[in-house]
């Protein structure tokens, strides 16, 4: 939880859906704003004004959200799909269920499905999309794939997509804001992003040595 005490960070900690409390908030003085940081992995979903931010290399991540009642949200996954189906997971825990939203198929379910929990409708989704860098020459190209994977993903739930950032060389930093549809992007110059570089290869080299398991506790 974010140690920052300000008092609007306070008071969206007090607000805060139960399962995002973990997500490190902070105050964003120059947009006077709420930023939720989300990392490989995770995702966010608001009814508030809070914005959601993260960096991206080859990961993905969908902004989505409900434009008639300005909720919504973001992931930011590493992997395009498992054939594991959602009814075979055990989403015991906030760790079981980075294990799973790690692929792009579970990150997507689990955040379109927080947003219509909280009251929004399927018919309203937009999305945003960014990242899938080939950041480094050497690399896979797990990049592309992501890309191709949420395009797919999307036109099959019939969810419009409003905007993209994708591809290329570069890195990005995105800031998103649900409650109306804004989204901000900067890349990065690739050359000196060790940090981001290191992030995803040690994310994609532990995920790789976990299973989504089925028999792991539930709910």
């Amino acid at each position: 939880m974010s140690r920052d005490k300000h008092p609007m960070v306070q008071a969206c900690m007090a607000k805060c859906l139960p399962e995002f409390s973990h997500i490190n908030h902070y105050w964003d003085k120059q947009r006077n704003i709420v930023v939720a940081k989300i990392l490989p992995g995770e995702f966010y979903m608001t009814t508030g004004n809070v914005a959601i931010a993260t960096t991206l290399g080859s990961c993905i991540s969908a902004c989505i959200w409900d434009s008639r009642i300005n909720i919504g949200g973001m992931n930011h996954f590493m992997l395009p799909a498992t054939d594991k189906e959602a009814h075979e997971i055990n989403w015991g825990s906030r760790d079981k269920i980075a294990d799973a939203t790690r692929y792009g198929n579970f990150a997507m379910e689990h955040l379109i499905n927080e947003i219509l929990k909280s009251g929004g409708r399927r018919a309203n989704l937009k999305a945003k999309l960014f990242g899938g860098g080939k950041i480094l020459k050497k690399m896979s190209n797990i990049g592309q794939r992501n890309i191709d994977f949420v395009f797919n993903y999307l036109a099959q739930e019939g969810i419009k997509i409003e905007g993209t950032d994708v591809g290329d060389i570069y890195p990005r930093k995105v800031l998103f804001v649900p409650h109306n549809g804004r989204a901000f992007v900067k890349r990065l110059d690739n050359l000196h992003n060790d940090t981001i570089v290191k992030r995803e290869t040690d994310y994609s080299s532990e995920i790789k040595k976990k299973d989504v398991d089925g028999d792991v506790e539930l709910f």
